[in-house]
């Protein structure tokens, strides 16, 4: 495979929304490693209406058909949550590569039953934890680890996301917490991770994780409905250099800000702002510096071609990119399922640190 295209087939790439066809279509049209092979959506109608917009050859309704096919070299799983267990274990059963969003699994459990059945499959997996390919965030990871803030004392992360109070039907799914989706594993779940990619892992957490908002009002329903699903995120912790972590996840009714993550050492100070999918801005001052200012990012960093959108699909073409390379030498990528069964274990470490009211270990 290593001259010829990698042909994907994407479920859950709906023509008129949704994060499948807003951020993952553009990439893999603009990458010269991929063939967008096939579309599966819900509906036959649907499915060919996506296909003929995005110039997919394939369009299925039937996901079991489509990841069995021949022509089908990476399965995209970009639909709820909920789903992601059966659709991804019939992907990886019939021998593809799989790359499924964030959050992986419901839970821990179903996560880690995943990263088992790939392991044994022995394909190329990702999980969609695109800030990892973020060349701001990974650039701040190298000048931490390069010294320009000296040894790190503590760090910081704040994001608050505004979502209204009103909610429209297709949301009904994700009032729930068991659904899978809400602050924690969603917003902080990405944000959190963008934190240690930058200074390593938290070990031992205390946590508050808390729904404010208890009801949603779905308006072409014009009915109220209760809402368990977390809406805010409080935890302090230290990571395994010792360093003090404190952060805080929320989505809020009006008027948000996007995430912060911030780096306080004996040398220096760095500043990361805006998203992991969209703009950015990384600052930055050493000890004998009077402000912050910022720090340009290396083109070294940017494997992008110049096509794909800004927004959405930039850092997910990024992510694309280091998959494309594990497929064709068969090394390893990161992040694959394993380092999901990481991320969960920590976010679930923190709903226990919550539930009991007392600091919590994270399970390596």
């Amino acid at each position: 495979m290593a001259d010829e295209k990698i042909r994907v087939g994407i479920i859950g790439a709906n023509a008129e929304r949704g994060w499948g066809s807003g951020a993952h279509v553009p990439a893999l049209l603009a990458l010269p490693e991929y063939e967008l092979a096939a579309i599966c959506t819900a509906h036959q109608d649907t499915a060919e209406a996506s296909a003929r917009k995005f110039g997919a050859r394939m369009a299925f309704h039937d996901h079991e058909e489509m990841v069995n096919h021949p022509d089908i070299d990476l399965v995209t799983v970009a639909v709820r949550v909920p789903y992601h267990l059966r659709l991804t274990t019939d992907a990886l059963n019939a021998g593809k590569h799989v790359y499924t969003e964030w959050p992986l699994g419901v839970t821990l459990e179903e996560t880690q039953q995943l990263a088992d059945l790939a392991r044994t499959r022995g394909v190329r997996t990702m999980v969609g934890l695109q800030g990892r390919c973020s060349p701001a965030l990974m650039y701040m990871r190298e000048l931490v680890e390069d010294g320009y803030v000296g040894e790190v004392l503590s760090c910081h992360l704040s994001s608050f996301n505004s979502t209204g109070l009103d909610r429209t039907s297709d949301r009904v799914w994700a009032k729930d917490k068991e659904s899978g989706v809400g602050t924690l594993n969603i917003q902080f779940g990405h944000y959190v991770d963008a934190l240690c990619l930058c200074v390593g892992e938290i070990q031992g957490v205390s946590a508050v994780v808390s729904t404010q908002v208890n009801e949603w009002y779905f308006t072409d329903l014009e009915e109220t409905m209760d809402v368990t699903t977390p809406d805010n995120v409080l935890v302090s912790g230290t990571l395994a250099s010792g360093a003090v972590v404190s952060a805080h996840v929320a989505s809020i009714p009006w008027h948000g800000r996007g995430p912060t993550i911030q780096v306080f050492g004996r040398d220096g100070t760095l500043s990361y702002h805006g998203s992991h999918i969209d703009h950015t801005r990384l600052e930055g001052a050493r000890r004998d510096e009077g402000a912050l200012h910022e720090i340009d990012i290396p083109d070294r960093l940017i494997w992008a071609p110049p096509e794909v959108p800004q927004g959405p699909p930039f850092n997910v073409a990024q992510m694309y990119r280091r998959l494309a390379d594990a497929i064709r030498t068969g090394g390893p990528v990161e992040p694959d399922f394993d380092f999901a069964v990481r991320r969960h274990r920590l976010l679930s470490a923190i709903q226990q640190a919550s539930d009991e009211g007392r600091r919590q270990s994270v399970q390596r």
